[in-house]
Order: structure tokens, then C-alpha cells, then sequence
């Protein structure tokens, strides 16, 4: 069978790598010709469009940045001829996973929503989470695909929202760690601590965190700030969820907080940063720096 991948960044292009080893003919199209031609040098088929593809592979694979961006191809593949299933990889929150559900069902396309969580080591190594909802039967037909790129797979039901959903309060809740852990961590920094020595005894303690386990000690500690996720998507991703739950009626106060500094991050410059960059403003505020460069040793 084939299986076409549409999204070749920074996350498309391990889950391509991964399809590739693992025996799939692979059809890919990324609007990025050099992002799409790092596949293709692999041994996938490029393609010219999203509706080229949609008419050559049966199940057709979406990793995009941004929901409207999800919205506008998944319209393009549903005018595709080979098409049955559609398994959106991407965060693209519940609302307009309805939206999209709608589209491709009215063109007898089955959807399924299965947003991914982990990063990009994760997605390289395969050992991603990855949250599917959507017809029982059309998830145990995309199950082999997904654990190909995925270590742990919940499936959350038959509403293809409820991956999204489940998305966006992770990263809800990674978003609000982070920033946490970023203030206090340069408080220490501040009043005399170690940097390390305080991920060393948080990590084994109460406070600890992916932030504190992963992205910081990663990105921070070094002073690196490899690009691994961008402030920009990690704030789309929390306004997400507290716009989501608004419209339920559930309360969201801390939240909003974490949200609030990486909307002032980005108008900063930091958009396009790692999330982790931004602890950089809490340094500028406290007059201390958390971590060291190698060349300040």
C-alpha cells in the first residue's frame, strides 16, 4: 500500500526517514522544495501537490504547523482520487479537526486525529506518544503506521477531537513548567546557586518536570538553544487550549500567565527561537545568567 506524507519539517522528516526503513513506498510533498528533496534523496516519490499525492496514496499523512494550514490541505487531498484515510499527525486543536472531519467525511474519506508528543529526538528515535481518535476500525487499519514512528500509542476514541484535545492540555501544561521552572531557576541562579546543581536536585525531587528532565538541561544549561520547538507554536498551542476551554466553560487561571509571557516573548524577536530561549528575558530582568556557554568555561 501506498502511503503518502505531507510536511517535511523539522518532525515530517523523521516520520518519512522512519516510513522509508520500515518497507513503505512512500509518496511526500512539502511546499518547501528543499525540505521535500531530502526525502526524495531517500527514496521517497515527490509529488507536486497535495492533491497529486492524494490521488496516488490511500492513506495520506499531515504533519503542518498550523490549523489553517491543516484545513487548507486537507481540502486540497480531499479532491484527491486514491484516497481513504486521512491521519492528521499535526496539533491542530478539536475545533477545526471537526472542521476537517466534516470535509473529508462528506467526500467518504475517513479521518483520524493522532497528534504526536515528544519532540524531535523523540520522533528520530521513534519513541514519540502519539494520541489517536477516530473510527475504531480506521484506527486498527493506521495502527502499524503509527508504531512505526511512535513508542507509546493511546487510543482515545471514536470523536477524532479527542486526540487534539488531549494534545493541547500537554502542551498546556508543558508550556506552564517551563516558564515556571525558568523563573525560579534563575532565582537561584540570582541568589548564589549552581545551574546544573539545581536540575540535579530538582530532577530527583517534587519540582521536576520535562522541562527540567529534557528541554532545559538540552537547550539552556549550554547556552545551545538548539531550535527544537518554536515559541511561536508552543504559544499557538496553550492560546489553543484556553480559547478551547472557554468554550466549555472550563476555568483556566495559570495558564494564561505562561501564555502572556510568550506572547511578550515573541513580540521580542522570539518567534522563531526554541521556547526555551525566552529565559533569557527572566536573565535580562534578574541581572543573572543560568547555565554557561562551553567558551565561558
Amino acid at each position: 500500500m501506498k502511503v503518502g506524507l505531507i510536511g517535511l519539517g523539522n518532525i515530517g522528516v523523521h516520520f518519512g526517514t522512519r516510513l522509508l526503513a520500515a518497507g513503505y513506498e512512500l509518496i511526500v510533498h512539502d511546499r518547501n522544495e528543499a525540505m521535500q528533496r531530502r526525502l526524495v534523496e531517500k527514496g521517497a516519490h515527490g509529488v507536486g501537490s497535495a492533491q497529486e499525492l492524494a490521488s496516488r496514496a490511500e492513506i495520506v499523512l499531515l504533519c503542518l504547523p498550523m490549523p489553517r494550514i491543516v484545513a487548507e490541505v486537507a481540502a486540497e487531498v480531499a479532491q484527491g482520487s486514491a484516497v481513504r484515510i486521512v491521519v492528521d499527525l499535526s496539533t491542530t486543536g478539536p475545533s477545526v479537526t471537526k472542521e476537517v472531519e466534516a470535509l473529508l467525511n462528506a467526500r467518504g474519506i475517513a479521518m483520524i486525529g493522532a497528534p504526536v508528543s515528544g519532540g524531535t529526538v523523540a520522533a528520530e528515535k521513534g519513541t514519540l506518544a502519539v494520541m489517536p481518535a477516530g473510527p475504531e476500525d480506521t484506527y486498527k487499519e493506521v495502527e502499524p503506521l503509527l508504531r512505526v514512528i511512535g513508542k507509546n500509542i493511546f487510543y482515545l476514541g471514536t470523536d477524532p477531537s479527542l486526540g487534539q484535545t488531549m494534545k493541547i492540555i500537554n502542551n498546556t501544561l508543558y508550556a506552564t513548567s517551563m516558564v515556571a521552572s525558568c523563573e525560579a531557576l534563575v532565582y537561584g541562579v540570582k541568589a548564589g546557586l549552581d545551574s546544573k546543581t539545581m536540575l540535579d536536585v530538582i530532577n530527583v525531587s517534587s519540582g521536576r518536570s520535562f522541562a527540567t528532565l529534557e528541554r532545559i538541561p538540552q537547550c539552556a544549561l549550554d547556552r545551545s538553544f538548539p531550535i527544537r520547538f518554536t515559541t511561536e507554536l508552543l504559544h499557538k498551542d496553550i492560546k489553543m487550549c484556553i480559547d478551547e476551554a472557554e468554550k466549555i466553560g472550563a476555568p483556566m487561571l495559570v495558564s494564561p500567565a505562561a501564555r502572556q509571557f510568550l506572547a511578550f516573548a515573541i513580540t521580542q524577536g522570539d518567534g522563531q527561537q526554541d521556547n526555551v530561549y525566552p529565559i533569557r528575558h527572566f536573565e535580562q530582568w534578574a541581572g543573572a545568567q543560568f547555565g554557561k556557554a562551553s567558551t565561558d568555561e
